[in-house]
C-alpha cells in the first residue's frame, strides 16, 4: 500500500513503473533499457555522462557475461560511485546512500548501520558493497535478474513506522536525486534519528528542503506522552470493500493526534483497516 496518494508525495512514478527485469532473447533496445535503469538506481537518479559510463561492463552484460546483479556490483564498485557517494561524504551518509541505491530502502536500525560501518572500517569499501549484494534480502527481493528499485516508500506488514518515515528523508520524489534537493548537503540525514528511534515528518517534496534540526516539540497535559512528543496523522480515507465509489480516496480527511508511544499501534491499526496516511507531522 503506498503511503498516501502517490501523486502528492512524489512517488507515483515508482508506484506506476514495473520492475526492470532480464529475460531470454533480450533485444538490443531492451538491454539498453536495463543498463539505463541500473545507472538510474545505483547512482541515485544523478546524471551520468557518456564519458563516465562503464563501457567494458556494459559490453560484458550485453554479451551475457554479467547478470544484472553483477552489473550492479560493478557499477557500485566503480570509481564514479566511490567518488560521488563514498570518498566525499561522511561515513554514515555513505551507508544511508548504499541502502537507498542497493536495497531500495532506508536503514531499519542503528545496529544495521553500525554493522556496515564495521565492515567499512575493517574490510573496506568493496567488501561493504558486497555485503549488500550478497545478502539474503537482496537475493530474495531482486535475485540475479531484477534491477534494484525504490521500495521503502510502501507500508509493509512487520515494518516499524519510525523506519518507514525515514525513507522520505532519503527519497524526495522520483524527480530528485541523491545529490540534490536537500539544503543539508552531504551531512547524514538519519544518524541521530535512527539512534533515537525518532519518526520524521512526511511532507510532499518541493524543489529543496531541510530536515528539522530538532525533534517534535514538547506538549504537556492531555494526550501528551511521558516525553511530551505528539504527532498529527492525516488519513485521506479508508478503502472499504463494501463501499462503491469513483475514487478510492474519500474527499474528507481524518486526523489523529497521537502520543509518541502510541505511534506504532496507531499506524498498525490504520494499515490493518485499509487507511491511507497522507502525512505525519509533529505538533
Amino acid at each position: 500500500m503506498p503511503f498516501g496518494p502517490a501523486s502528492r508525495l512524489g512517488v507515483s512514478l515508482f508506484d506506476e513503473t514495473s520492475p526492470v527485469t532480464w529475460h531470454p532473447n533480450l533485444s538490443p533496445e531492451e538491454k539498453e533499457t536495463i543498463i539505463k535503469a541500473v545507472y538510474r538506481q545505483v547512482f541515485g537518479n544523478a546524471y551520468v555522462m557518456e564519458s563516465e559510463q562503464l563501457t567494458v561492463e556494459e559490453s560484458q552484460f550485453k554479451l551475457g557475461q554479467l547478470s544484472i546483479r553483477e552489473f550492479v556490483r560493478q557499477a557500485a564498485k566503480s570509481d564514479l560511485y566511490r567518488s560521488r557517494f563514498s570518498e566525499n561524504v561522511p561515513h554514515y551518509r555513505a551507508i544511508e546512500l548504499n541502502f537507498r541505491h542497493l536495497l531500495g530502502r532506508a536503514p531499519d536500525s542503528f545496529e544495521e548501520m553500525k554493522a556496515h560501518s564495521a565492515i567499512l572500517d575493517t574490510k573496506g569499501f568493496e567488501a561493504d558493497i558486497d555485503s549488500y549484494l550478497d545478502s539474503d534480502e537482496y537475493q530474495n527481493t531482486f535475485g540475479e535478474d531484477i534491477v534494484p528499485y525504490i521500495r521503502g516508500y510502501k507500508t509493509q506488514t512487520g515494518k516499524n513506522m519510525v523506519q518507514f518515515t525515514h525513507m522520505f528523508q532519503l527519497v524526495r520524489g522520483a524527480s530528485t536525486s541523491s545529490l540534490k534537493a536537500d539544503l543539508a548537503g552531504k551531512s547524514p540525514k538519519l544518524n541521530s534519528l535512527v539512534i533515537q528511534g525518532i519518526p520524521t515528518a512526511v511532507i510532499p517534496p518541493g524543489s529543496t528542503f531541510r530536515n528539522s534540526s530538532t525533534v517534535a516539540r514538547s506538549r504537556f497535559g492531555v494526550q501528551a506522552s511521558e516525553d511530551g512528543k505528539v504527532y498529527r496523522i492525516e488519513v485521506t480515507g479508508y478503502g472499504a470493500k463494501t463501499l462503491n465509489r469513483v475514487s478510492k480516496f474519500r474527499r474528507s480527511n481524518q486526523v489523529y493526534l497521537v502520543p509518541f508511544n502510541q505511534l506504532s499501534e496507531t499506524y498498525q491499526r490504520i494499515h490493518k483497516d485499509g487507511g491511507v496516511i497522507a502525512s505525519i507531522t509533529p505538533v
